[in-house]
């Protein structure tokens, strides 16, 4: 068997980024100052994280592999069947991260409980060592977490852990031929938004709130996704009926594009996008991989 390896996840910190962009510590605080914050909160969070990840480092076991990926190098790095992937950072950093990976166990871990709210980041630093033995011996507890995907009638495809969204780039009109659960209408909206259960905690719990209060969300190991449109206009020409719902396993969206262009992006990252031109078809459903969290 494979020494498995693990995979440590971060981001760049807040308190990096001010450094790298305006050279000294001295300068940074007082930018941070000209908009009425501190730099000590920020550097307070910094710290917490370069703790957490020399704590994951001193608990990984001494006979496995080591690797560590920022995520600005995700879509570069080539992560293997035996890796074992530790998340330091926020939540959105699991949501960055999923679409790279096949199968491979993650354990989230939370440097920062006050600032972060653990959805997918649940672990303390100090559980790190016996969630990455746990996973190794098949002990540890699994969620299977439903992902999204998006397919173009030319080949393109994505997957997204929390939702898809199409639309214009420039939140303008995006035209379209919405058909679902056997009904069809021409729209007129700001967008269309399909999410997973994962997603259903975030910017699908907000739309739910307005568009359908009733509407049964999935949960995050469940198959079935809930999607929404935004600001559907009724005109002439265009509906407004069909503006939110739930998809089963096998179910899906299907869109037939009526503008210029349309971009279809995934957790919130519009520049890893398809787009998508006039007379196009694209399809939304469950996707066929799923992101394997390990909840303990």
């Amino acid at each position: 068997m494979t020494t498995p390896r693990a995979v440590v996840v971060t981001r760049t910190t807040e308190y990096a980024e001010l450094l790298a962009r305006h050279g000294t510590r001295g300068q940074a605080a007082f930018f941070l100052q000209t908009r009425g914050r501190a730099l000590d909160e920020v550097a307070t969070r910094h710290t917490a994280v370069e703790d957490a990840c020399r704590e994951v480092e001193r608990a990984t076991p001494a006979d496995w592999r080591r690797a560590q990926v920022d995520r600005a190098e995700l879509s570069r790095f080539v992560f293997g069947p035996d890796d074992v992937v530790v998340v330091v950072g926020p939540d959105g950093l699991v949501a960055n991260l999923a679409k790279y990976l096949d199968g491979q166990p993650v354990i989230g871990i939370n440097p920062d409980a006050r600032a972060n709210i653990g959805a997918l980041v649940p672990h303390p630093v100090a559980a790190a060592g016996d969630l990455m033995r746990s996973v190794a011996s098949g002990r540890g507890r699994i969620v299977e977490r439903t992902m999204v995907a998006a397919t173009v009638d030319d080949g393109q495809s994505l997957v997204a852990l929390n939702e898809i969204f199409v639309g214009q780039p420039g939140h303008q009109s995006a035209r379209y031929r919405l058909a679902v659960g056997g009904a069809s209408e021409r729209q007129s909206s700001s967008g269309l938004i399909v999410g997973t259960g994962t997603g259903a905690t975030g910017w699908c719990a907000s739309l739910a709130r307005v568009q359908a209060p009733g509407l049964p969300l999935p949960g995050a190991a469940e198959p079935g996704l809930a999607w929404f449109v935004r600001e559907a206009w009724p005109s002439p020409t265009t509906g407004a009926d069909l503006v939110a719902g739930v998809l089963g396993p096998q179910e899906r969206l299907d869109l037939r594009v009526e503008s210029d262009s349309l971009v279809v992006f995934g957790d919130g990252i519009e520049a890893d996008r398809l787009t998508v031109t006039w007379g196009q078809e694209l399809s939304v459903c469950r996707a066929a991989r799923v992101l394997r969290t390990v909840a303990g």
